[in-house]
């Protein structure tokens, strides 16, 4: 494979990686969401307090689902813009002050170097180096002194599209039961298994995209998505009591 072949592949799984991230925090808290509106409805209707009938589960499911994932992707959009916006005010204001005051850009950078790593000598050749190409300089300084990557291979626009898309078929999972049965005990665990199954791919994918433990991945987002519908399950119940 030749060098700009593999850049070619090695951007795509780059750009793959950053979708997954959102598909996985979207679908994430659309699970969430949703299911906490079922929890609540069947806690609500528990030992016949209530009857709670299967068409106001869809209708203020179906209606937070589509609110709240509007809000996530437009959230994730304006983010994403603010973000963009931050890193290109902020590298204007560093190649301002290295035309201002070259002298201590340079200072600052060869501790930089040197707290990277290099030796003194090392880090004084590299910085005069630098010191002649203001804007990679620039750019280093941004990301080790400020800790901000630049942002522009990500497009605001595509991460909020994929937020809201992930929210909304990850979220209507709960919700697919009572498209299809009554409101019975029948329907909600049914819902229960099926947000398990969501959440358990939906920890595979981001173990996918970060690498980190398996067990960790599956086991911390169901156990958000737990915590969640239990504590909607216990709100409707006292209310509903």
């Amino acid at each position: 494979m030749d060098w700009q072949a593999h850049r070619r592949d090695a951007h795509a799984l780059g750009r793959t990686q950053e979708f997954l991230k959102q598909i996985v925090y979207g679908g994430n808290d659309g699970i969430v969401t949703t299911f906490a509106i079922v929890a609540g409805f069947a806690g609500a209707a528990a030992d016949g307090v209530a009857q709670i009938g299967g068409l106001a589960v869809l209708v203020f499911g179906l209606a937070n689902l589509f609110a709240d994932a509007v809000s996530m992707g437009l959230g994730e959009f304006l983010s994403a813009r603010s973000q963009h916006d931050l890193y290109r005010s902020r590298r204007e204001s560093e190649l301002h002050e290295i035309t201002e005051n070259p002298e201590q850009e340079r200072m600052e950078l060869f501790e930089i170097l040197r707290q990277r790593g290099l030796p003194a000598g090392e880090a004084d050749t590299t910085t005069a180096i630098l010191s002649r190409h203001p804007k990679i300089m620039a750019d280093l300084m941004m990301t080790y002194e400020f800790g901000m990557q630049d942002p522009d291979e990500e497009n605001p626009a595509l991460n909020g599209l994929f937020t809201f898309l992930s929210f909304v078929v990850f979220g209507a999972i709960p919700l697919a039961p009572y498209f299809l049965l009554e409101p019975t005990d029948t329907a909600f665990l049914l819902s229960v298994g099926a947000t398990f199954s969501a959440l358990v791919g939906l920890g595979l994918l981001r173990w996918s995209a970060t690498r980190e433990s398996m067990a960790r991945s599956i086991g911390e987002t169901v156990l958000v998505g737990t915590v969640c519908a239990v504590v909607a399950f216990m709100v409707g119940w006292i209310v509903g009591g």
